[in-house]
C-alpha cells in the first residue's frame, strides 16, 4: 500500500500540478477528472459543486480554491468555450474526498490525503511537546501558507503595492514599525527575514493577524488597494490591542532568538512524539 500511496502522489498529483507566474501551484480540473478515472465531465463537475459547498461550510472562499478557467477547445471544425478550474491543493483534497471511492484512484487519494493531513497537523498534546525551536518551526510555516493566500486575495482586492500593504500590518501590530524598522531593532542582516527571527510567541501573533486579515479581505466587494492596505493595518492594531487588554507583552518586546531558523532548518531535529511528527519537523520545507 505505501507503494501504490507513493506511486499515486508522483503519477497523479505531482506529474500534473501547474505553477502560475506568482510561484503558486494549481491544478487544472479536467486533468483531475481523468486521473481520477471519471470520462464525462458532467458527472465530475457534480463532485465539484459537492466540493465547493464542502470549502463554503468551511469558512472557506470558493473563489480562493476553484478558480474558474474558461478555455478555448476544438469541436470539429468549429472551436467552443469550455469550463474548467484552477484547483488549489485544498480543493484537490475536498475533490477526492467527496469522489466515487470505487475508482481505484479516487480510493487511493482519500488514503493519501488521511496520511498527509496526518503529518501536516499536530495535535494540542504533541504541541505541547515541542521545544521552543520547534514551535517556532512548526508556526514560521503556518506563516508561509497563510501569506501566500494573503497576498492572493489581496491581489484580487487590487493591491499592487505589497511593500505598503504588508508594511500596513506590521505598523498595526507593532505600533508603527515597519518590517525594516523591526529588523534593525532585532539586529538582523541585510535582506534578513524577520519571520524567521522570531519566537513562537511572537509568530502567533503575526499568524493571526495573517488569518484575520485574509478573512476581512474576502468580504471585501470591490477591489480598493487603499481599504485592502487599510484593512491590514487595523487587524495588527486590533491584535495589538487585543494582546494589551489581556496584559500580554507586546511584540516589539519579544525576545529574539538567538539562532534564526534558517540555521536550525539546517539541523537536523531529534526524533520526538512519533514519526509523522518527527517527519513533519525534520522536513518541514518538503512538505506541500
Amino acid at each position: 500500500m505505501e507503494e501504490k500511496i507513493q506511486k499515486y502522489q508522483e503519477s497523479i498529483f505531482e506529474s500534473i500540478k501547474h505553477i502560475d507566474e506568482d510561484g503558486v501551484e494549481y491544478w487544472e480540473a479536467r486533468e483531475l477528472q481523468q486521473m481520477l478515472g471519471y470520462k464525462e465531465w458532467r458527472y465530475f463537475s457534480a463532485v465539484i459543486e459537492k466540493a465547493q459547498i464542502a470549502c463554503s461550510q468551511s469558512n472557506n472562499s470558493i473563489n480562493s480554491h476553484f478558480g474558474v478557467n474558461t478555455k478555448i477547445v476544438k469541436a470539429g471544425s468549429a472551436t467552443k468555450p469550455v469550463i474548467d478550474y484552477k484547483l488549489s491543493r485544498y480543493a484537490c483534497y475536498l475533490i477526492v474526498q467527496n469522489a466515487n471511492p470505487k475508482y481505484s484512484a479516487v480510493a487511493l487519494g482519500q488514503t493519501y490525503f488521511a496520511i498527509q493531513t496526518r503529518k501536516m497537523e499536530l495535535t494540542e498534546e504533541e504541541y505541547s511537546k515541542l521545544t521552543e525551536d520547534e514551535k517556532r518551526l512548526y508556526r514560521r510555516k503556518q506563516t508561509k501558507d497563510g501569506n501566500k493566500i494573503l497576498y492572493k486575495i489581496a491581489k484580487e482586492k487590487g493591491v499592487k503595492n505589497f511593500d505598503r500593504f504588508t508594511n500596513a500590518g506590521y505598523k498595526g501590530l507593532y505600533n508603527g514599525e515597519t518590517a525594516n524598522d523591526i529588523a534593525k531593532r532585532k539586529g538582523l542582516r541585510y535582506r534578513e527575514d524577520i519571520l524567521d527571527n522570531m519566537g513562537s510567541a511572537e509568530l502567533g501573533a503575526n499568524i493571526f493577524r495573517i488569518t484575520q486579515t485574509e478573512a476581512l479581505l474576502e468580504k471585501q466587494e470591490v477591489p480598493d488597494e487603499q481599504l485592502a492596505t487599510d484593512t491590514h493595518y487595523k487587524v495588527g492594531k486590533a491584535v495589538r490591542d487585543t494582546i494589551k487588554e489581556l496584559g500580554g507583552t507586546m511584540p516589539e518586546d519579544l525576545p529574539t532568538p538567538k539562532k534564526s531558523l534558517k540555521e536550525l532548518e539546517k539541523k537536523e531535529l531529534k526524533k520526538i512524539n512519533g514519526g509523522s511528527t518527527y517527519l513533519y519537523l525534520t522536513k518541514i520545507k518538503a512538505i506541500n
